[in-house]
């Protein structure tokens, strides 16, 4: 049956299947990529090396560094490896970078939400025009081939919006996402940059 909607909606029907088949691999590809950085994710092994910062104990901070790939820990090494150049840009260029990783084919989703709907409303008025002209050809003997027109048009603007809405979701959970690890991302930049601050000034050093 959807096979059928798909051959009646006419030729704007091929570009909305190429906008939700792109759409649907991307998102999936999005899903597997917050799958693996969640499971990445080493909160304590975060803390210890924000401790061994604080105590001054670069060795072991190093350590810990070479046994998790949590990016947040991958954005603190950057700053402690260039603390005596700058700290704040360092974290700065690595934060960036992760958060591109995270922000990678949203653009992409972004612009099947838009162009779906419109290659919907296009489908339809060119549906609805073809219409008419068969209105102005036959008359109005025969308006059953007028409305059939009209509702087979109707078609495209239907799998737009549904392309669009079940892109919606996802899309704005994945923009949550990346809003959420760069808050979280910034709060320990602004923690380490305090640390080797007191150190500077003389205090908090346990080492």
């Amino acid at each position: 049956m959807v096979m059928d909607y798909f051959y009646q909606g006419g030729p704007v029907m091929y570009p909305l299947l190429f906008c939700s088949l792109l759409s649907l691999t991307l998102i999936i590809e999005r899903v597997v990529f917050w799958l693996r950085e969640s499971r990445r994710r080493d909160r304590r092994k975060l803390d210890d090396f924000m401790e061994c910062i604080e105590k001054n104990d670069l060795p072991r901070a190093k350590e810990i560094a070479d046994t998790t790939r949590d990016f947040v820990v991958r954005v603190m090494v950057c700053g402690v490896l260039h603390q005596e150049f700058s700290l704040r840009d360092a974290l700065q260029m690595s934060a960036d970078a992760e958060i591109a990783r995270m922000k990678k084919y949203l653009s992409v989703i972004d612009t099947m939400i838009t162009l779906s709907p419109l290659l919907g409303i296009l489908g339809t008025v060119t549906g609805i025009i073809h219409s008419f002209q068969v209105l102005g050809t036959m008359g109005a003997e025969n308006p059953t081939l007028v409305t059939l027109g009209i509702s087979q048009a109707l078609i495209t603007t239907a799998f737009g919006l549904i392309i669009a809405i079940f892109s919606l979701i996802p899309y704005n959970y994945f923009w949550a996402k990346v809003e959420k690890a760069t808050l979280e991302m910034e709060k320990y930049g602004t923690t380490l940059e305090l640390l080797f601050e007191k150190k500077k000034n003389g205090y908090g050093d346990k080492g």
